[in-house]
């Protein structure tokens, strides 16, 4: 495995980009967590603990106790955090948990599940109801007056940017189906991420944290090119996926590589940052279908290569731009840079292969476990009006009503399933 260098200026130019986007609501890097005092206030008196295995071998939960008990707060427990995917059983739970013990504030510790379930568990605690009454955007605003939740955010896995976004992502386990919780009212009123804690990560969950956050960007920067704001997207996006592209293989080859580690902490909040400038699209939404059998991330990256070809004739701008990484990272040929149209996507497309074969990362649906039970459910799910946002992401236009999802979407898949380019349409 290449071992590449890492771009310190624009290591900067992330730190100053996160900056930029969470002012004073955010604190990452070295040292983070020694900063959760001047947070704790935000939040009530009485306030319950959410928590993964990771948070508490990490001595990051006892840590946190302690800063809110020597802030006069009351830790009313410490609850065990939703599953991955978090189930919609999870987050019921722990809504239940938190309405009896008459809980005022919670501090989430963990990875995107864990936070997911927090955001969707406080909500239901607050507001009442189910949670299929959230499903959407804005759902929660229209009950809160846009009041944000009373929710510190502790991230210890470089994946999700969950900490950061105004997302949360639940499971109904009967269907195996994913559906999201899209408001502003739900983006914590802290954050805090030391990158270095996610050194204790196994290398699988490692790959598909990290190809999540290039999933975020490079799907916000596809669908952004009629946006107002196509250039602050372009610049976010563009550093998240370089740094990604850079430090993981160095965190795979050495997990105790803090530089990597704070590469792909930075990498991975740029895709945070992403989804509040712009909106994940097809890989998105193909993976909520894939729960039972891939994890989120896993389920994302290997979508991407096959609708980057599927979008390309509204990407040329994008696509030029994002080449030159996989080119200085030995995963695409130069001489391919001056291709148009859509034999540049099908070049990008095999430098994202390539980069996925050389972390020892499947580049099917097949390959990683999927079957053609699931493809039908994919299209089954892009028909979904709870699933709209994401149509309305993508570069180029997706009608229900117009069969676009049969004429386009299931051919794509089905490329996705068997690693089969020619397979996918030219709209």
């Amino acid at each position: 495995m290449r071992e590449n260098s890492l771009d310190k200026s624009l290591m900067k130019k992330a730190e100053d980009l996160l900056i930029e986007f969470k002012g004073d609501d955010y604190a990452f890097g070295a040292g983070a967590l020694k900063r959760v005092d001047r947070y704790v206030d935000r939040i009530g008196r009485k306030t319950a603990i959410i928590t993964s295995g990771t948070g508490i071998r990490a001595g990051i939960v006892d840590f946190v106790r302690s800063s809110l008990e020597g802030r006069g707060h009351e830790v009313l427990g410490v609850l065990d955090g939703a599953r991955q995917n978090t189930p919609k059983e999870d987050v019921y739970r722990l809504a239940y948990q938190l309405v009896k013990m008459g809980c005022e504030g919670v501090v989430a510790v963990g990875g995107g599940s864990v936070i997911d379930g927090a955001k969707a568990a406080l909500v239901l605690a607050l507001y009442g109801g189910v949670v299929e009454d959230y499903f959407g955007t804005g759902l929660v605003s229209a009950k809160s007056g846009g009041e944000r939740i009373p929710l510190i955010a502790i991230q210890t896995a470089s994946s999700s940017a969950s900490h950061l976004t105004k997302y949360s992502n639940v499971t109904d386990m009967v269907t195996l189906q994913k559906k999201l919780i899209i408001d502003e009212a739900i983006v914590p009123k802290a954050s805090i991420f030391q990158y270095d804690v996610t050194k204790s990560m196994p290398p699988d969950l490692t790959k598909d944290g990290a190809l999540d956050g290039i999933s975020h960007c490079w799907e916000v920067w596809m669908g952004a090119a009629r946006r107002a704001n196509y250039g602050k997207i372009s610049e976010v996006a563009y550093a998240g996926i370089k740094l990604i592209i850079e430090a993981l293989p160095r965190a795979l080859k050495n997990t105790e590589d803090l530089e990597a580690r704070y590469a792909l902490g930075l990498g991975t909040d740029l895709g945070g940052y992403s989804i509040m400038l712009g909106g994940t699209s097809g890989p998105h939404l193909g993976s909520f279908s894939l729960v039972d059998v891939l994890p989120h991330g896993r389920a994302c990256a290997i979508l991407n290569p096959y609708y980057t070809i599927l979008f390309s004739s509204a990407i040329q701008g994008q696509l030029k731009i994002v080449a030159r990484i996989y080119v200085e990272n030995g995963y695409m040929d130069e001489g391919k840079m001056s291709l148009k149209g859509r034999k540049l996507a099908e070049a990008v497309a095999e430098g994202m292969v390539n980069f996925y074969r050389r972390i020892g990362f499947p580049v099917t649906l097949k390959e990683a476990g999927a079957t053609e039970k699931h493809i039908e459910k994919m299209v089954s799910a892009s028909k979904d009006p709870q699933l709209k946002s994401k149509l309305e992401n993508m570069p180029i236009p997706i009608r229900v009503e117009a069969g676009d999802i049969d004429r386009l979407i299931k051919p794509t898949l089905e490329a996705a399933y068997i690693g089969d380019f020619s397979l996918i349409p030219s709209p």
